[in-house]
């Protein structure tokens, strides 16, 4: 059954990842811009990552048969410098035309501060200039409930936001309801150990529903697991769920919110 993982880091893995996704279904992916483990030293060090982006990682999927998309941002990990997270923005729209970029992300909050809010802010009115999708990231641990409703109240504030095409990501067990109660989309982030499993993920459709929610892997440069969505789907067979319902939440669902883009595709490419 194939899936798509609509938020995971590739920048940050081996291209035999991309080998085990693929066997595993995956026929599409979107990687969204983010903290790279460390602070980077000025602009033109995005410059590169955006180029990273739009140009190798396509061509380092497609050798796998897998569509790869990206969002662009300043993560909210690099965002406490007003000033040069501006120099950051000033490069993005040169790169919003590229074929493979979807929309605005992973913008939001890490530890709540003013001057993460500002930046926020100025990124969502961003997307709205130029009429694309946003993926949201919210913070960790006991900072989330505080940081999830200052995303949401800061998005709705703009007054052009359609909550539909945004997407709420690493949402959890308290704060999932109220993100679909407003009417933007759920994501779960699912690790090894931290943040969402496959089983807590499960535990949580079982609670609230598939409606506007997904699960994607993050993958990224820490303790992660790219196969972490067919784990996921395994378990939700396990508990008996119908393959109608497990297709809805790792591939109807991307591809419905996703596909809000006009630049999404998860159809089969040729490879070699």
């Amino acid at each position: 059954m194939r899936y798509i993982d609509p938020h995971i880091h590739m920048v940050s893995r081996t291209t035999d990842d991309y080998q085990r996704m693929a066997l595993a279904g995956c026929v599409a992916i979107t990687e969204p811009a983010f903290w790279a483990g460390f602070d980077r030293s000025g602009p033109q060090g995005f410059f590169d990552y955006f180029t990273q982006l739009t140009k190798t990682e396509p061509a380092r999927a497609a050798a796998y048969g897998i569509r790869h998309h990206c969002w662009l941002c300043i993560n909210p990990k690099e965002a406490e410098d007003p000033g040069f997270a501006r120099e950051v923005m000033g490069l993005i729209p040169d790169f919003l035309d590229k074929p493979n970029v979807l929309g605005i992300g992973e913008i939001g909050l890490n530890k709540n501060s003013k001057n993460e809010m500002v930046i926020l802010e100025e990124q969502i009115a961003l997307a709205s200039q130029h009429d694309r999708l946003i993926l949201v990231h919210t913070p960790h641990l006991e900072d989330k409930l505080k940081g999830t409703k200052l995303i949401m109240d800061a998005i709705m504030r703009n007054g052009s936001i359609d909550p539909g095409r945004v997407l709420i990501d690493h949402v959890e067990e308290h704060t999932v309801s109220m993100v679909l109660d407003r009417g933007f989309w759920a994501g779960m982030t699912l690790y090894p150990d931290t943040k969402c499993t496959p089983q807590r993920a499960a535990d949580i459709f079982e609670m609230v529903g598939t409606e506007r929610l997904w699960i994607n892997s993050a993958g990224d440069w820490g303790h992660s697991d790219p196969l972490a969505v067919p784990k996921c789907r395994i378990e939700m067979q396990h508990r008996g769920h119908t393959p109608e319902t497990i297709s809805r939440i790792s591939y109807d669902n991307p591809l419905r919110f996703l596909g809000q883009a006009g630049t999404f595709s998860a159809d089969p490419i040729q490879t070699g």
